[in-house]
């Protein structure tokens, strides 16, 4: 079967995606907090108590009704006679009447009676008396019950990743396990007979298989589970094994290399044989990123990128990393970060094409960002190492004037 390529815009591939495919979250399951760290969680969660549970001491002090306080100073301090001393953590039935104090260290629950504490060094003890030199209003130096987290309140929200902070707060009201959406499992396929797995020798015509740690790492960053099936060789028998078993053990799939117009890219013709509707995307008006190849089988995706590192690295970011996200119940809003920068140079695009020009980025002596053009040999591994980001061009431009501003999408973190 002849399969007839149709290269379509970035906006038509996603268009065409949601036609064909639902980006939704594969599944639930409950995990230990230990094991809660950068998963997303699959239901709201409702506090079932207060936080803290009871008034607490913020300071070492003395536990006193205000009132008993009121106008002390230096030169006129207020004795009080003191009932005991109470430790964070420890229960006390000691009340507080007029004209006595309780010794408390910080976090010790506030005793019956008592609305105030004064902090230690506004006070001197005397055997079982103290002097109080400064008044306390009410409520000073008291952390309330319920003042971090009220019972019945909404603390943390459906979709939302579970971060330290996330961590704190779910701790912080006892729960030892939580619902997370399950993370979906993604098979990383390379093709091509000129590939070897890194640290086997290196025979001559031979180069090593990049796309499998750098895809590998971009879908871990997703939320996302990599399986890697390794390498297979230019050989349709070989590949529509590997494609078929990927297909009924993982939720997506994607393979790097074999996909443009040569006589060994032969992964787009055995995706269409695969299921239905088969190729829905046959190529992108793109560069880096042409020879794309999208497949919905019987209501999975399987994602054919290029087989040039910088080229596949791009288009998974630009087509693969939101549908994974959503998969993992991740929103589209935490994807894809972008900072102005100027141009140093003129940028010249690929004629009549959409282009995706890679660029590093460096603070001119004003503290802006300059956006310097890479050259973008999609081969070349150096085009990532030195690549912070690029920049869109559309179809219709000649070029990007120097010093023009532009919008640099960034690979991986922000520059510092």
């Amino acid at each position: 079967m002849i399969l007839l390529r149709k290269f379509v815009t970035p906006e038509e591939a996603e268009e065409t995606i949601q036609k064909n495919f639902r980006a939704i979250p594969v599944g639930v399951e409950v995990v230990s907090t230990d094991d809660a760290y950068g998963r997303v969680l699959a239901e709201d969660i409702v506090s079932k108590l207060d936080v803290p549970p009871f008034d607490r001491s913020k300071v070492d002090g003395y536990a006193v009704k205000s009132l008993d306080t009121f106008r002390a100073d230096e030169l006129n301090p207020i004795t009080l006679k003191i009932l005991g001393h109470v430790s964070a953590g420890e229960v006390s039935y000691l009340k507080v009447k007029r004209g006595w104090t309780v010794e408390l260290a910080t976090g010790a629950p506030l005793p019956e009676g008592s609305d105030a504490v004064v902090v230690l060094e506004d006070a001197h003890r005397e055997d079982d008396k103290v002097k109080i030199f400064r008044s306390a209003a009410p409520g000073e130096n008291v952390l309330k019950k319920g003042f971090d987290i009220k019972r019945g309140e909404l603390v943390l929200r459906k979709f939302q990743q579970i971060t330290v902070r996330e961590l704190g707060v779910i701790a912080a009201i006892g729960l030892t396990k939580v619902k997370v959406f399950k993370q979906p499992r993604v098979a990383v396929i390379s093709t091509g007979n000129e590939l070897i797995e890194p640290g086997k020798p290196l025979p001559q015509a031979k180069i090593y298989d990049i796309n499998r740690s750098t895809l590998t790492a971009s879908i871990s960053e997703c939320g996302c589970i990599p399986v890697i099936f390794g390498i297979m060789k230019d050989n349709l028998r070989e590949i529509k094994r590997s494609l078929e078993k990927a297909l009924t053990t993982t939720d997506f799939v994607i393979t790097s290399g074999s996909t443009s117009a040569g006589v060994e890219d032969v992964v787009p013709k055995i995706l269409n044989e695969l299921g239905k509707p088969g190729v829905v995307v046959g190529g992108l008006s793109t560069k880096p990123g042409k020879p794309t190849t999208i497949a919905v089988l019987n209501g999975k995706m399987a994602v054919a990128l290029p087989g040039h590192p910088s080229s596949a690295l791009i288009v998974f970011d630009l087509l693969v990393s939101p549908i994974l996200r959503k998969m993992g119940g991740l929103t589209p809003e935490t994807h894809g970060i972008t900072v102005s920068a100027k141009a140093a140079t003129r940028i010249f695009p690929a004629k009549g094409r959409r282009t995706y020009a890679p660029v590093r980025l460096v603070k001119d002596s004003f503290g802006e960002l300059v956006a310097y053009s890479i050259p973008a040999e999609s081969g070349a591994i150096t085009t990532l190492a030195k690549a912070d980001g690029f920049i869109e061009i559309p179809e219709t431009r000649e070029f990007i004037e120097k010093g023009e501003k532009v919008e640099v999408h960034l690979l991986g973190q922000k520059p510092s």
